[in-house]
């Protein structure tokens, strides 16, 4: 398997330039892209060992984040991956206490909240990116959702692909898509080697700009599991008081209770000066609305949380969104934040 990147105009390279009140929140920012090696926070050899390999080792380790200084990297806290102190218990099969000790509360913590069962029979689109190396075999290894868009396309978050949230530099070894298990706890549907992965090299993981990557499966699958993205001329889809729905198998609660099945949640599409308002640039992070857009319920209640990174967010049977990062989950007056996906068409369109 290989990486690959490709600009993306008007989205910042680098932070230098940009005043401290742009930078993540500090609770829930996991992992940061892999083009560019910068790192919400370095793992040691030994935690990495913890769900698999050392790092900097494997064809990808030419993108090792380098160590830098504490001052060059963003906070932790925001994007909604596994959070790192569960990853080392699912890889041995048992929960941690340590891992529990640390367990947020439900105001402070992104399966879906608030949501009910689905099923992948009705949403085939619907995939779950997997490694057991670095996850093990409880819950197939699933750590990020992502959306089928072609027989052997999905497009996910770049934060996904980060050293933080694998363990290590590269992203070569054993990494899969689960098509067709609505059941985590199962063998159902297929497990599909990753033959290529995109990551958007303009993704920002101090703003969290450009969170995209798309992922190329070794084998193909039907073509009519696949869901259309959002074209630019979508505008109705996004418009504020629309109603749509966001699928994954993270959290639950908040208290990283985790889902073996398949869940999804109807939010309200927000406009964005409802946007800028939840997250104007404080330590709670900036909505940035020409590549963002968010979603949820004001008196909260619903919403994406930690394990459905990367997940699908469906408007009018269009991809609309994907899950990439917020303040807490299901919280009143503070959205989910996804990639607005008619904005990257056209990058988006070049990797298919």
């Amino acid at each position: 398997m290989r990486t690959e990147a490709a600009a993306l105009g008007g989205i910042p390279e680098t932070p230098s330039d940009r005043p401290p009140t742009d930078r993540p929140p500090t609770e829930r920012h996991l992992t940061q892209r892999l083009a560019t090696g910068r790192t919400a926070f370095d793992r040691s050899p030994a935690q990495a060992s913890a769900v698999g390999r050392s790092p900097g080792s494997g064809p990808l380790a030419g993108h090792a984040p380098t160590e830098g200084t504490q001052a060059d990297r963003p906070p932790t806290g925001r994007t909604r991956t596994v959070p790192a102190c569960l990853r080392a218990s699912l890889a041995t099969g048992v929960f941690a206490a340590a891992a529990l000790a640390l367990a947020p509360s439900a105001s402070a913590a992104p399966t879906v909240v608030g949501g009910g069962p689905a099923a992948t029979e009705t949403h085939p689109w619907v995939v779950a990116l997997a490694s057991r190396e670095r996850f093990g075999e409880e819950r197939s290894g699933q750590f990020c959702g992502g959306a089928l868009v072609s027989s052997t396309k999905v497009v996910t978050a770049a934060h996904c692909f980060g050293r933080d949230m694998l363990g290590v530099a590269d992203v070569d070894a054993d990494l899969s898509v689960l098509v067709g298990r609505t059941d985590l706890r199962t063998d159902a549907g297929r497990r599909i080697d990753v033959k290529d992965v995109w990551v958007n090299p303009a993704y920002d993981g101090w703003t969290n700009e450009g969170d995209i990557a798309v992922v190329t499966l070794e084998e193909p699958v039907p073509a009519d599991y696949a869901i259309r993205m959002a074209a630019p001329s979508n505008t109705t889809l996004y418009r504020s008081g629309a109603r749509a729905e966001v699928y994954g198998w993270g959290d639950t609660t908040g208290r990283r209770d985790l889902s073996d099945t398949l869940r999804s949640a109807e939010v309200e599409m927000l406009g964005n000066e409802a946007c800028e308002r939840a997250y104007p640039g404080d330590s709670e992070g900036r909505f940035l609305s020409r590549s963002m857009v968010c979603a949820g319920e004001p008196q909260g209640g619903r919403d994406a949380c930690q394990g459905d990174s990367g997940g699908p967010l469906v408007a009018g049977g269009r991809l609309v969104g994907v899950v990439s990062w917020g303040s807490g989950c299901a919280r009143a007056d503070h959205p989910g934040v996804y990639v607005r996906i008619a904005a990257l068409a056209r990058l988006l369109a070049d990797q298919l």
